[in-house]
């Protein structure tokens, strides 16, 4: 029976790869499936309802991830869920929710940004034969870059009060704040377009170049997953000091010489538990009691991550919490001007 056990952890570490590939394809079509729907409803609001309607796809608010939190601050003070892109309340708190139960998940299961950039550097690793690193001095400067990022929208947040907020999000300029970004896109100027265009290059060298230094999303959803009661675990007893754990994590951490990863870094990709060669060596676990810890074994992972993903969403659309109920003539009033629209940053005067 022992035996039985340890082979079925192996086979779900070898395992884990695959299921969280499939995981990123699902999210990855169904973000595309949203975005072209998206790009469609506003082709029809800009021709002033001539053009093919189509239903606006709620889910673009999950892209609005400072809006959220504004919105879930509002959501705290005044126990009231907001009238206007609620949808990303709870694709937002779903996210947090994942972080602090199963560490900065999203970001290596779900996040589109985070898979496309994890298949660049992987190219690269397949084009080079190696991964490079920063040295740990501009490593440790450009990570804080996320942070200040970070620190200067929770500020613009956290001045604000819930009256505040209220009136932010009712103006003209949050109603149509998805289709601002959406303009972003599609009117790429040459200097916005030559720095995407640099980060993706450097995405091919350096692991998740824009994820690791830029996005404060995931330094916000590092932090709550400090919260996480799980933990990669080594067994230093069963260790046998090959180092593939270490050279096959994304965030450069040093697996092999810890005993629990405790870094705002990790992703839980489980990338490092499924090189282990030792049996039972290298897992994800949560405590059991004062000194012992239970293997998480991926499947439940997957399960649990898509649980709340599913289970808020559900709740949003049953509760009728989901769809933004503006009408028609407002959005076919205020989309063809989306980009003219000005609005003071959240917490300014």
């Amino acid at each position: 029976m022992p035996a039985r056990k340890k082979l079925v952890r192996r086979m779900d570490s070898e395992y884990s790869q695959p299921m969280r590939l499939g995981v990123q394809l699902f999210l990855m079509m169904l973000n595309l499936w949203i975005g072209v729907q998206f790009y469609l409803w506003v082709r029809w609001a800009e021709s002033g309802g001539i053009a093919m309607e189509v239903s606006r796809p709620a889910g673009v608010e999950g892209w609005l991830p400072i809006e959220g939190l504004m919105q879930l601050k509002y959501f705290l003070l005044t126990r009231q869920l907001p009238q206007v892109h609620a949808a990303g309340l709870f694709l937002f708190v779903s996210f947090l929710m994942m972080s602090v139960v199963f560490r900065k998940s999203f970001c290596s299961w779900l996040c589109p940004v985070g898979t496309v950039s994890e298949y660049l550097w992987k190219l690269g690793r397949a084009i080079f034969r190696r991964k490079f690193h920063l040295p740990r001095w501009a490593d440790f400067a450009l990570r804080s870059l996320k942070y200040l990022l970070l620190s200067f929208f929770v500020y613009a947040v956290a001045s604000m009060s819930a009256a505040a907020i209220a009136e932010f999000l009712g103006s003209p300029y949050a109603l149509i704040v998805d289709v601002r970004m959406l303009n972003f896109f599609r009117y790429l100027g040459s200097t916005t377009a030559l720095l995407i265009l640099g980060i993706g290059i450097a995405s091919i060298f350096i692991p998740n170049f824009w994820c690791r230094y830029l996005c404060p999303y995931g330094a916000f959803l590092g932090l709550a997953s400090w919260l996480s009661p799980l933990r990669i675990t080594r067994n230093p007893h069963t260790c046998i000091d090959c180092a593939k754990c270490a050279k096959a994590c994304p965030a450069a951490l040093p697996v092999d010489k810890l005993i629990q990863i405790r870094s705002a870094e990790c992703t839980s990709c489980l990338e490092c538990v499924a090189v282990c060669p030792a049996k039972d060596t290298l897992t994800m676990s949560t405590p059991v009691g004062l000194r012992k810890r239970r293997a998480v074994p991926a499947w439940s992972m997957a399960a649990g991550i898509v649980v709340i993903f599913v289970g808020l969403v559900g709740y949003a659309k049953v509760t009728n919490h989901w769809n933004t109920a503006l009408p028609k003539r407002i959005y076919l009033q205020l989309v063809p001007g989306a980009s003219e629209r000005q609005h003071p940053m959240p917490g300014q005067q």
